[in-house]
């Protein structure tokens, strides 16, 4: 940050925000793009490009010669293709220009991003249209326009389409539950998210010596160092200089770009590090955490470092989550989630609280596809990551009073009395009304709910896309029984009873971790999809059809279409790390073995001669012999076995989680214990103490 330039001012400096439109546009454009974002209204042409010629002023100023339409493929990635404002006219000579059309219309080649065979490799034709609820920012010396991409038919190829959709839907809805408890000012109610973000920091010169790392993001080799996490001396503890410099200069990066960057730390893994940001909009969290993901890895390779991502990129330490917490808010300030201070709030956010309940556990297979991929099945169930069982944490306070509601007893602060909905006012139940569950995949923090169980890498939308989503169906199906109701008082008590106690299987306050629980949850009939392969065909299954095709926010096509490229995804990842790994043992690993080895055979025959004991060299020397041998074999399997993945995705997917990973187990156990018998020169890349503890 420059030395004259103050916070305040250096945030959103790079973004075309609201207070730059409106200082810049005519009063009538300005509210012309400000009833389009409330309102949903079109945009005329000439609104459009007086808005384009705004932004392009403001963005050469700033020193831009390009922009760029800015979206979100099926790669979990950020996509963009630059084109220069310049146009001739004549006479060698050239105009900054740049119109509505440009701005509001993109059509980038489609061919070469995921489609999951929404149209054929020769259809390419795909269009970029403008988000205009999502502000342009400057990036790297050009204008980036936030956009949805779509396919020449229209089908959605992107992840911002589906969201914007599902924000528009559960807002719908919960505004038909607000009109019932007597709310006529609220007219839109938004998905509000904040992921923090969790990411290990090496050295860069450390990081360019590792394959495993530059093709696949972790490591695939790597025995266990003297030291790990044991002294749990790192979660929160003094940030190096190295790293507090890299901080720094992220947070002013994103400061720049309008990313709320609020909080950073350590984690509990050494070189392990988070992020969190403050609460916005579900669109613009997603569109920030993207660009934070980004940010993230080219400021540190400005700092000599690697940002890795990956959910696991180190065994033995703990791996890094996303937590994604979500809530709904109105329009005038309100946040749907916290309990407020008189019956018919206290009412309102029990109903919110029972479509949750009942969405989560309706849905409880989909919200675990939408976490599943390799990186995440290295982490789900580990020390740091709740279960593969989907179950909810409510706390002791609100766990009460669902319990008292559920029995209709009396709860224990009601002053011995039955509580009944809409006249009783709850306990005050703060935001931090009991201790954290860290086991728990989805837990109550007070007003919000935080989903855990996704992984550092993957983009947040998928997972709000669906909590959205089944929260405006259990919101319709509430409205539906409600509206036509003759005594709603005693409706919603029943409707609110009968939930509870038809969901409360989901609901529970303990250790996940407990092997208890899982033979607990295996009897509550909660689904315990342990893997991606498990996970994943779930996709597909007619009550999640169902749900997002009667909402609108997918076509059938375009559901198929999301399981077939995590499908797909699943095996060509196995794959890359399987045929790294083959790469590395064949080129790197035995080579370096055998000259240890060799070296020691030949000091041995040395000190024989000499009549000097060699009882390290000959054992030491054996036991790589061995070694050697079964790491050649488990190699040789790998890759026989790698060519006969099937072509079928599915049948690949199975055949990967098999028989793939279970080969790669196998010669990866012989690999590190030869590394911890290899003398250190000899070893061909850096280790684990090298790598967590150089920054």
């Amino acid at each position: 940050m420059s030395t004259t330039m103050k916070l305040p001012e250096l945030f959103g400096s790079m973004v075309f925000n609201e207070e730059a439109m409106q200082e810049r546009c005519s009063s009538a454009s300005y509210k012309a793009w400000k009833k389009c974002v409330t309102e949903g209204t079109p945009l005329d042409i000439s609104t459009a490009n007086e808005i384009a010629d705004s932004m392009k002023q403001w963005a050469v100023e700033k020193g831009c010669t390009h922009f760029t339409h800015w979206f979100q493929p099926m790669t979990g990635v950020t996509a963009e293709k630059h084109d220069s404002f310049i146009n001739p006219v004549g006479g060698g000579k050239i105009i900054m220009e740049f119109s509505g059309k440009e701005l509001v219309r993109g059509e980038p080649d489609a061919s070469s991003f995921p489609s999951g065979g929404l149209r054929a490799t020769f259809e390419a034709r795909g269009y970029t249209a403008w988000d205009p609820t999502s502000f342009a920012f400057i990036k790297e010396g050009s204008l980036c326009i936030p956009t949805i991409f779509c396919s020449y038919s229209g089908e959605a190829l992107d992840k911002k389409t589906p969201l914007l959709r599902s924000m528009d839907e559960v807002s719908r809805q919960a505004i038909r539950i607000l009109r019932l408890f007597g709310d006529t000012e609220t007219k839109r109610v938004t998905a509000s998210v904040g992921p923090e973000q969790e990411y290990f920091l090496i050295d860069k010169e450390l990081y360019s010596k590792r394959e495993d790392l530059r093709m696949t993001g972790r490591t695939l080799f790597g025995a266990k160092p003297p030291r790990g996490q044991e002294l749990e001396d790192h979660y929160f503890g003094a940030i190096k200089p190295r790293v507090a410099a890299y901080m720094k200069d992220l947070d002013e990066t994103l400061w720049a770009l309008g990313v709320l960057s609020k909080t950073k730390h350590n984690e509990v893994a050494p070189s392990q590090h988070e992020m969190a940001p403050i609460f916005s909009d579900a669109n613009t969290a997603c569109d920030h955490n993207q660009l934070a993901m980004e940010m993230m890895k080219k400021v540190a390779d400005k700092h000599g470092l690697v940002c890795l991502l990956h959910e696991k990129p180190f065994a033995g330490v703990n791996g890094s989550g996303k937590h994604d917490n979500w809530s709904l808010s109105t329009d005038t300030g309100k946040n749907l989630f916290k309990p407020g201070s008189t019956p018919s709030q206290n009412a309102q956010f029990l109903l919110f609280l029972a479509a949750f309940v009942k969405g989560v556990d309706e849905y409880q297979d989909f919200l675990r596809a939408t976490v599943a991929f390799p990186g995440n099945d290295h982490r789900l169930g580990a020390q740091e990551a709740p279960p593969a069982v989907i179950s909810i944490f409510l706390g002791d306070e609100l766990g009460a009073v669902v319990d008292s509601i559920i029995k209709g007893t009396e709860h224990k602060d009601s002053g011995k009395r039955t509580l009944e909905i809409g006249v009783d006012v709850l306990p005050a139940i703060p935001q931090d009304n009991t201790d954290r569950n860290r086991t728990s995949p989805m837990a109550f923090t007070g007003n919000k709910f935080e989903f855990r169980m996704l992984g550092s890498s993957q983009s947040i939308s998928g997972p709000n896309i669906a909590l959205n989503t089944m929260m405006a169906e259990e919101l319709e199906q509430f409205a539906d029984e409600l509206e036509t109701s003759k005594d709603f008082q005693a409706d919603l008590q029943k409707l609110i009873k009968k939930v509870f106690t038809e969901h409360q299987r989901i609901i529970f306050n303990g250790n996940g971790y407990d092997d208890a629980w899982i033979a607990e949850a295996e009897k509550r009939g909660l689904a315990n999809l342990t893997s991606t392969a498990d996970a994943l065909p779930v996709y597909t299954a007619k009550k999640n059809m169902d749900l997002f095709i009667k909402h609108g926010i997918y076509t059938k096509g375009e559901i198929e279409a999301r399981a077939e490229i995590h499908i797909e995804n699943y095996s060509t990842v196995i794959t890359i790390e399987a045929n790294t790994m083959v790469d590395m043992i064949r080129h790197d690993i035995l080579p370096a073995v055998s000259a240890y080895a060799t070296d020691l055979c030949e000091r041995a025959d040395s000190k024989s001669a000499l009549g000097v004991a060699c009882k390290y060299e000959k054992s030491t020397a054996a036991e790589i012999g061995k070694l050697t041998d079964a790491l050649l074999d488990a190699c040789d399997k790998l890759e026989k076995d790698v060519a006969k993945i099937p072509a079928d995705s599915k049948k690949a997917m199975a055949y990967c989680h098999k028989t793939i990973i279970t080969d790669m187990a196998k010669a990866r156990e012989a690999a590190d214990t030869l590394e911890t018998l290899t003398a250190s020169e000899y070893w061909p890349f850096p280790v684990y103490s090298d790598l967590l503890f150089s920054v």
